[in-house]
């Protein structure tokens, strides 16, 4: 499902009846989902259940959504697929990687709708928390996001030779510092905002070359 674009509300509005329906079919999935596995357990949802609340069928079920799984990690996996569309068409402007990468993050959130998005977020966090089958898939999604990242990169610019690690290590960093703010978001008590969450990307980002040079020293 990498192949689907994130699109605005500005661009929703602009589709087609049959496409905004699809797309409001999707988002009422979403939601349902999220709301019923966080009350009543993950493997407490059967997807007959979940299709009858949405009043939908299966078949128009999977040709949305492949897994129970990938309709709860949606929320996450709907922010990453708007990072590799950023980054496709992204000015570097002399930055480093990790900048290029940091600006796509904090851009894509910036993009992300104002309603409601932050809540499905928090329970696709939670959700995975508690559920090894979710966190398998998020991790999975990570991982392919992070390759099809390194082939943009690579396909787009002048980068080091195959055998250079520069290029996967400064992803690598931007994916493992985003995931560290995206925690830190979660577990403050304060309410979540995406303002509270691009401040904290921002706090993260500006961290990482100081790990690089810390040192340890015995007590």
């Amino acid at each position: 499902m990498l192949a689907r674009r994130v699109m605005t509300e500005d661009e929703l509005r602009d589709l087609p009846l049959r496409e905004r329906k699809k797309a409001r079919t999707r988002q009422a999935l979403i939601d349902t989902a999220l709301e019923l596995f966080t009350e009543r357990g993950f493997d407490g949802v059967t997807l007959d259940e979940l299709c009858d609340a949405v009043e939908i069928s299966k078949r128009t079920f999977f040709r949305t959504f492949t897994s129970k799984e990938d309709v709860a990690g949606a929320p996450t996996q709907d922010l990453w697929i708007a990072f590799l569309d950023d980054i496709e068409s992204r000015d570097p402007a002399g930055a480093t990687v990790l900048t290029f990468l940091c600006d796509a993050l904090l851009a894509v959130i910036d993009r992300m709708p104002a309603e409601g998005w932050t809540r499905r977020v928090l329970l696709n966090l939670q959700l995975a928390e508690k559920t090894p089958s979710l966190d398998a898939h998020c991790r999975h999604l990570c991982d392919l996001i992070t390759r099809t990242a390194l082939d943009i990169l690579t396909r787009r610019f002048d980068v080091p030779p195959g055998d250079d690690p520069r290029l996967r290590l400064a992803l690598d960093m931007a994916v493992a510092a985003f995931h560290h703010a995206l925690e830190g978001w979660a577990a403050d008590p304060a309410e979540p905002t995406r303002a509270s969450l691009t401040a904290r990307m921002r706090d993260t980002f500006a961290a990482v070359p100081g790990a690089l040079t810390l040192t340890l020293t015995p007590r």
